[in-house]
C-alpha cells in the first residue's frame, strides 16, 4: 500500500543510487534535490525533482522548511584521496545536514551507508547489524562512512527526529557508474586480475531492490536502526563478476594473483604516490585489494522483519535485464 505523499529532500541525486531513488519516488512524492552546478540542475529536473543549488556543509534550515524526509546519498566515494576530503564531505557534510534538518522540523532522515563502515580487510561471514564497528580503521572511505553513520544514529529522537541507516553491499544494475564500467575498462586495458582466483564470497544489492527498501523505510523504518539490504543471495566474486561483465559482451580473463601479493603491492603503491605527492589514485589501492579478496556475506533478517523487505528482483533476473538492455 502506498503511503502518503511526502516532501523529500535528496542529496546525491546526480549519482547512481540517488538518481535511481529520485526516478522511483517522483510519481508519488514531491522531490527537492541538492545540486552543485547548472549541469546537475538539468539532470535533476529530468528526474522529476526540483534542484536546490548548494553544497554539503552549507545547507540552511530555511532550505528544508516543509520537508518531511531527508534521504542522504551523497558522500566522498573515492577509494583514495586526502583525509580532509573524506572529513569535510562525508563526515562534516552529514553532521551539518543533520543539524539543518532537525532545526527545520524534518521528521525522518534516511542515510545511505555501507558495509564498508565495518571493514578493515577481514572476512565478514553471515554478519548482521550486531556486527561491531572496528576499534581502528585502516581505510579512509571506511572510516568516513563509519563516522557519518554514528552521527546519524546518535541524532535519533523517537517521535521527533527519526534517523535510519541503510547499508547496501556492492550496488549494481541499470545506471551503474562505477562497478561495471570500471571492470570493463580494466579488462579492455589488460589490467584486470582476480584475487585468489575470485573465490571470496560476496552478497550484492541490485539497485531496484535497494530503492524498494528505501520506499519501505520511508514509512516503516525504526528510528535509530541500521538495516542491511541485499539481494539475499551469495556467490563467489568470480561467479558474479564474470556474469556481470558478460552482460556487456566482455569475457573475464583467467589471470589471477594471490591476495597477499595484491595487498602488499597496493600498500607499496600508495606509499610511493604519497611520497611523490601525487593527486591521482594508484592503479591498485589498499581498499580495492582488500575488498576484492575478502568474503562478505550478509543476513537481512532485520530488514525482512521490521521493514517487510524482500528482494523484488533476483540476481538471475537482474543479470537478464542488463543483458537485454545492452542488446536493445
Amino acid at each position: 500500500m502506498r503511503g502518503p505523499e511526502l516532501n523529500i529532500f535528496l542529496t546525491g541525486a546526480s549519482g547512481f543510487i540517488g538518481g535511481a531513488i529520485a526516478a522511483k519516488l517522483r510519481g508519488g512524492h514531491r522531490l527537492l534535490a541538492l545540486s552543485r552546478s547548472e549541469k546537475s540542475d538539468a539532470s535533476i529536473a529530468t528526474l522529476g525533482a526540483v534542484p536546490l543549488r548548494g553544497q554539503l556543509g552549507a545547507i540552511r534550515p530555511d532550505d528544508l522548511r516543509g520537508i518531511d524526509v531527508v534521504i542522504h546519498c551523497a558522500a566522498y566515494v573515492q577509494q583514495y584521496g586526502p583525509r580532509e576530503a573524506f572529513q569535510q564531505v562525508t563526515i562534516e557534510g552529514t553532521r551539518q545536514l543533520l543539524e539543518a534538518a532537525r532545526a527545520a522540523g524534518v521528521r525522518r532522515f534516511l542515510h545511505v551507508s555501507s558495509e564498508a563502515a565495518l571493514f578493515v580487510g577481514q572476512d565478514m561471514i553471515d554478519i548482521d547489524e550486531e556486527y561491531p564497528y572496528p576499534q581502528r580503521q585502516r581505510f579512509l572511505y571506511s572510516w568516513s562512512k563509519a563516522e557519518a553513520e554514528k552521527l546519524v544514529r546518535a541524532a535519533n529522537e523517537d517521535g521527533v527526529f527519526e534517523t535510519i541507516c541503510l547499508r547496501p553491499r556492492l550496488v549494481w544494475g541499470p545506471g551503474d557508474q562505477t562497478v561495471l564500467p570500471a571492470l570493463v575498462d580494466m579488462v579492455r586495458k589488460g589490467s584486470f586480475a582476480w584475487m585468489d582466483g575470485g573465490r571470496a564470497r560476496t552478497s550484492v544489492t541490485h539497485i531496484y531492490n535497494f530503492v524498494h527498501a528505501i520506499e519501505l523505510a520511508l514509512q516503516r523504518g525504526k528510528g535509530g536502526s541500521v538495516y542491511f539490504i541485499t539481494d539475499d543471495e551469495s556467490m563467489t566474486f568470480r561467479e558474479f563478476l564474470t556474469r556481470l561483465m558478460a552482460t556487456r559482451g566482455v569475457q573475464a580473463p583467467q589471470r589471477s594473483m594471490p591476495s597477499w601479493l595484491a595487498r602488499a603491492s597496493a600498500a607499496a603503491l600508495e606509499s610511493i604516490y604519497a611520497l611523490r605527492g601525487a593527486a591521482a589514485a594508484p592503479p591498485l589501492t589498499r581498499f580495492a585489494a582488500a575488498i576484492m579478496s575478502a568474503s562478505c556475506t550478509i543476513r537481512i533478517d532485520r530488514a525482512r522483519r521490521e521493514l517487510g523487505y524482500a528482494p523484488v528482483l533476483s540476481v538471475e533476473q537482474g543479470l537478464k535485464l542488463l543483458a537485454e538492455e545492452q542488446a536493445a
